[in-house]
């Protein structure tokens, strides 16, 4: 009996794959995952290969569900790494001709990103969590290239500024939901090892610049995520009188921030069903004068238990 694509089998001849037309190979196709179809059909025939790049598969690059099964790696922060997304997605960006409407990607370039600004007028959604190369070059033309956007995460990108924020509010006026979600940096533990520690040293100091920006010019925000952002009272203020829309809010692990300052700030956000606070836990018995010598400051400051927020 033979193994290969069109030969005889014990029953009669075997089907002709390479044969099907390319609207029952798109419809294949479409059943599988996006790393399915990387892994296989592409490398099946040139038929197979000219379905798989076909605009109707192209319209949404999602790895994210891809990095959220695995564990995280210092491998994916490597040069090497980046690279290898970077050219995934300016493949996806050509075969999608302008079609592509969803990023989700992470660890990709200012390069990778400003080939999708120019390419893709109809991105809804931008999420590039941990790229720690994208700077506000590269989301400066995302926000005049891509009008459409309603959803962006910018988690994990130390090197992208309040300036781009502000742009991205004023050049989108769809945008719906914001993440600026930081890492840990009241333990970085789970980071170290894999994070390079020159970029968790790198954590962003400007939350307050961010919140203003997002203020004046997110009006019509119904979801945002700034988890372990150096916000203060101060900033909470300025989201909370601009984004009256708001639906749900993460602030944990906000030190900056009290009960009292998220009571007082979210009095008016008539709309806000959800909000995450900052219930973070530190345990007297391991805390560290050296490095959390400040709080005690702070909580004598204020007489509130900062760790019991």
């Amino acid at each position: 009996m033979g193994d290969k694509i069109g030969g005889e089998t014990e029953s009669g001849p075997r089907p002709d794959w390479a044969e099907l037309t390319h609207e029952c190979l798109i419809n294949i196709l479409s059943r599988l995952t996006l790393e399915h179809r990387w892994t296989g059909p592409m490398f099946v025939c040139k038929s197979w290969l000219q379905a798989s790049r076909d605009p109707c598969l192209n319209s949404v690059f999602d790895l994210e569900t891809r990095f959220d099964s695995a564990a995280e790696s210092a491998r994916w922060w490597t040069p090497d790494f980046e690279r290898r997304i970077d050219a995934m997605l300016r493949s996806v960006v050509d075969w999608s001709e302008g079609s592509l409407t969803e990023i989700r990607v992470r660890h990709c370039s200012d390069g990778s990103l400003s080939y999708s600004a120019e390419r893709c007028p109809n991105l809804q959604v931008l999420s590039i969590k941990s790229s720690q190369n994208v700077t506000d070059q590269s989301i400066a033309k995302i926000a005049s290239g891509c009008p459409k956007l309603k959803e962006v995460d910018i988690s994990y990108c130390y090197e992208i500024s309040h300036e781009s924020i502000a742009l991205l509010g004023q050049k989108c006026p769809d945008l719906r939901m914001l993440k600026r979600n930081l890492m840990n940096w009241l333990d970085p533990s789970q980071h170290t090892g894999i994070v390079p520690v020159e970029y968790l040293n790198a954590i962003p100091q400007d939350a307050d610049s961010e919140a203003a920006v997002m203020g004046k010019f997110m009006p019509h925000l119904l979801h945002l995520e700034l988890r372990f952002s150096k916000l203060s009272a101060k900033g909470l203020v300025l989201i909370s009188e601009g984004c009256l829309d708001l639906e749900y809010l993460d602030l944990s692990g906000c030190a900056n921030v009290t009960s009292r300052d998220i009571g007082n700030a979210t009095a008016n956000l008539k709309s806000l069903t959800d909000i995450k606070k900052p219930n973070f836990y530190i345990p007297r018995s391991v805390f560290h004068t050296e490095r959390y010598g400040h709080w005690r400051l702070y909580d004598e400051r204020f007489q509130t238990d900062v760790f019991r927020i």
